[in-house]
């Protein structure tokens, strides 16, 4: 496995945990799930040829990857209904950034 694939999966899969059991304790469950339900918007991968490449980054590719999205998700932040969706979508756009300069 390389370090790209670790940290990649790791901010998809663990740091929503951490982040789940530190900060929502009564509902962690819920936004954990919330957490891992935004990686629907990887389904805009589907709109590329080929849908994966390994070297290719995301931001900015893929329409929902965009930096119009990302603008989309900070604002998301602001009111408390959407913030951990927000959190959730940019915490995604991190992990796939990450691959961009790992």
């Amino acid at each position: 496995m390389s370090l790209k694939f670790i940290v990649h999966y790791g901010f998809h899969f663990l740091l929503p945990m951490v982040i789940s059991l530190c900060f929502y304790k009564k509902k962690w469950k819920l936004v954990y799930l919330l957490f891992i339900g935004t990686m629907l918007i990887d389904l805009d991968h589907l709109l590329s040829s080929p849908i994966f490449d390994a070297s290719r980054c995301s931001i900015n590719f893929h329409p929902l990857h965009s930096y119009y999205a990302i603008g989309v998700y900070t604002i998301m932040l602001i009111p408390k209904k959407t913030r951990i969706l927000g959190i959730a979508l940019l915490l995604h756009m991190f992990a796939d950034y990450l691959d961009c300069i790992l």
